[in-house]
């Protein structure tokens, strides 16, 4: 491209609905739990009075906050594994401290400086065709499937393409473990769009893992680069297109790469002009890879970006026309250079009127070159692209964190999709158990159960979870009420951020019911729901959850509970249960941050759970209301899944063991023994959410785990089953031998629940200097 490379909403707020309004639906309440059963959606978006909305350097972690400084490591061989009796499955090994020149770690997969796992791309052709799958790629490949999505990605309607082009890319989202950073930019606005590219200038661009998690909880399909650029570019063309068996080897290993990761297709960026040979097979190359992908990765695309010509020529066409149709014709789609005109998108509509969900119409954020809007004036762009029935690539929409002030980016980025979002549709997602806490993967400080847990600025797109719509209403209401939404760090129920509510009832209102969820989910017969919150500054209100649910085809409510927290025992669960006891605890009861949990149990036939509300009601008429409510935590379940016996953690151990020494931070410049490894274990796919692994010191390794032990240290959060233990201050050695470590994980179930401490995985580690290994006694 010329100037850099690629790279209606409805109903998001309903105010006010009377009871009495002529609409067919019915209103269940029952404390702060609404059911809406809409009788025929037609009646209630028609008939109801809904408002339709305008549709660098990052500091590396060392342990606390010390850092290993000299360049020598120390690698433990493992000479001993052996099993002990105890409440945990665990097992014990047993090393010897040897030294090394140089770290043993590979380049590609590890940080140099912290052994931390990182995302990597390929810059080479060679690189790419001896690329082959490795124990250390285990960091790198996606755990979270892509969510099921209404309507699909080939429903023929028009689509909406994110390409980030952020810096060169590979920045502190490289870092798989994610990273202490103050301000970074992150994508929360999943809902708006269909496909996500992750972009950067080297040839094989592999999307980093914490984006294809993120992206597919929303339903959102990820796509890598394959770019090549300039005269280089040009001779990795001649070589890869010279015939059948080169581009056939490149596809395959395009193919491979993407099912190994676990992404969903490639963005193919052909930037340099081709020989006849070369061009001649660049449709065949395209045709093939498309096909592979398809038989390989389930509705997986690969689009062909504007550039080259069917002679060859490089010369961009900011359309579709039959300079380039070839191309198009060989592979799922096209995505547009930018410096288009009405009149291009006129002349397409004219020739291809069929295939106008397939053409990606380009839109550079930046501004650059001669197109149209660009920066805050982007909707004008995405006002013309729908005006004629296209779908949209938005390249380069981290322009809001690049051009201004960091610490500002989130009222940026809220209001850059706020102005586009009356030209992006929704699209919904088939979710259960629905859980969120609405972490946005980024934050001042971690929190668990409403607790400050860590201080520090973090940064982890893994951890986001579920993201709703945002919105701003602040001067729709000629009677004054409003209403706006955000994610706010500074206070959270679990993760770095909760859903800040704020907003004004008119006087001549009754309430605001604010959508934030657009589901697709079967509600099964029994329902355990639950519903974390707090009010702030709102002495007058009332806050509701309320679920919205059509027919599939009949929908009936037998009934429902509210669940007191005095007595929770959501049937069919044991008195014994974990669960029970952990929601006794929280149910209805207000804890010392100002949080309330409350929870339902629901009882449904043949429904479809469409909507998620937040209602807020004033307790007093005739007065406006203004409220601030938090959000922290939402939970849809299904009661059978409830009784299920969560798995335990099988088969812990360790590998690719590092040790460094180092001067710690504070007085006396105390040299320090550092631990670093890799910590493996097994646990069923798609069963846990996430896992927290904690470490301690053993004074006496027979000893049971419970009993007269030092207190157990969180290092952190998994979210796969391996985590890289990093920099972690240890005992030294040489002044006890042997020492003893012990490494424990534990579970967090996919509903979002704690287990018994006897699920857990537990590794003890035996080590000493070489020096008294003679002299070291066993188990």
């Amino acid at each position: 491209m010329e100037t850099s490379s690629p790279g209606s909403q409805s109903e998001a707020i309903r105010k006010c609905i009377p009871i009495s309004s002529p609409v067919c639906f019915e209103i269940i309440c029952s404390s702060e739990l609404l059911l809406l059963v809409v009788c025929k959606v037609s009646t209630l978006e028609n008939g109801g009075k809904i408002s339709q909305p305008k549709s660098g350097a990052r500091e590396r972690k060392r342990g606390a906050t010390e850092r290993a400084a000299d360049a020598g490591v120390l690698k433990l061989q493992r000479n001993e594994r052996t099993s002990m009796e105890s409440s945990l499955e665990m097992q014990v090994v047993s090393e010897v401290v040897q030294y090394e020149i140089s770290s043993p770690l590979s380049a590609r997969h590890y940080d140099r400086d912290t052994t931390e796992p990182v995302s990597f791309s390929l810059k080479s052709l060679n690189e790419l065709l001896s690329w082959e799958p490795s124990a250390s790629d285990l960091f790198n490949v996606a755990t979270v499937p892509l969510a099921s999505r209404l309507p699909p990605l080939a429903s023929g309607q028009p689509k909406t393409l994110v390409c980030h082009d952020m810096m060169g890319g590979y920045l502190e989202d490289r870092f798989i473990q994610g990273a202490e950073a103050e301000t970074v930019y992150a994508f929360y606005h999943w809902e708006y769009i269909d496909i996500f590219v992750y972009f950067s200038h080297y040839p094989v661009t592999i999307p980093p893992v914490s984006w294809t998690n993120a992206a597919h909880k929303h339903g959102v399909s990820v796509l890598g680069t394959f770019i090549t650029e300039w005269d280089d570019g040009s001779k990795i063309c001649e070589t890869f297109l010279a015939g059948e068996e080169p581009y056939r080897s490149v596809a395959d290993k395009l193919v491979q790469i993407a099912h190994h990761y676990g992404f969903d297709g490639w963005l193919i960026n052909i930037e340099n002009p081709l020989s006849e040979t070369a061009v001649k097979n660049t449709p065949a190359f395209l045709r093939y890879l498309t096909d592979q992908m398809h038989q390989r990765v389930e509705g997986s695309v690969v689009l062909w970006y504007d550039s080259v010509l069917q002679n060859g020529e490089l010369k961009w066409q900011n359309e579709l026309n039959d300079q380039n149709r070839v191309f198009f014709q060989s592979c799922d789609g096209i995505f547009t250079n930018y410096n288009w005109s009405e009149s291009n998108l006129e002349a397409m509509v004219s020739r291809d009127a069929k295939q106008m969900a397939n053409i990606y119409v380009g839109v550079d954020v930046f501004a650059r070159g001669e197109v149209v809007g660009g920066k805050f004036e982007t909707n004008q762009a995405l006002r013309l692209i729908r005006k004629h029935g296209f779908s949209a690539a938005i390249f380069a929409p981290g322009w809001v964190y690049e051009c201004h002030e960091k610490k500002e980016f989130r009222q940026n980025q809220d209001k850059f999709w706020g102005l586009l979002s009356k030209f992006l549709p929704t699209h919904s997602v088939s979710l259960l158990p629905f859980v969120t806490s609405f972490c946005q993967g980024f934050g001042k400080s971690f929190f668990c159960k409403g607790k400050v847990e860590e201080v520090k600025s973090w940064f982890n797109l893994s951890a986001q979870e579920v993201q709703p719509l945002f919105i701003d209403h602040s001067s729709d209401d000629e009677e004054g009420g409003w209403v706006r939404t955000r994610g706010c760090p500074e206070d959270a129920w679990n993760g770095g951020s909760s859903l800040l509510i704020e907003g004004m009832i008119p006087s001549t209102h009754s309430n605001i019911a604010v959508r934030l969820f657009s589901l697709h989910s079967t509600i099964p017969t029994k329902t355990f729901v639950s519903f974390t919150y707090k009010l702030e500054e709102s002495p007058n209100v009332k806050v509701a959850l309320e679920l919205k649910t059509i027919d599939a085809p009949v929908c009936l409510y037998q009934g429902i509970e509210d669940v007191p927290g005095t007595s929770v025992q959501p049937q069919p669960l044991q008195e014994g249960e974990s669960l029970v006891s952990q929601f006794r605890h929280r149910c209805g009861l207000r804890d010392s941050e100002g949080w309330v949990t409350r929870c339902f149990l629901v009882e449904s036939k043949g429904c479809l759970l469409r909507d998620i509300f937040i209602n807020v009601s004033r307790e007093i008429s005739g007065e406006e209301a203004y409220f601030v409510c938090r959000v922290g935590e939402i939970k849809i379940l299904d009661v059978e899944n409830l009784t299920a016996i969560p798995a335990p953690v099988r088969n812990p151990s360790l590998s690719e063991v590092v040790w460094r020494r180092g001067v710690g931070s504070g007085e006396g410049y105390v040299q320090k023994l550092y631990f670093n490894a890799t910590l493996h274990w097994q646990y069923p796919a798609n069963q846990a959410r996430h896992f927290r692994v904690y470490w301690r010191r053993l004074h006496d390794p027979n000893t049971q785990a419970s009993s007269g032990q030092e207190p157990q240290v969180l290092i952190g959060r998994a979210y796969a089953t391996l985590y890289r233990v990093v920099d972690l201050p240890v005992p030294d050695a040489r002044d006890t031998a042997p020492c003893w470590l012990e490494f424990l994980v534990e579970p967090i179930t996919r509903e979002g629940f704690a287990v018994s401490e006897s699920h857990w995985g537990r590794l003890v580690l035996k080590y000493t200097e070489p020096a008294r290994a003679e002299t070291a006694t066993g188990v």
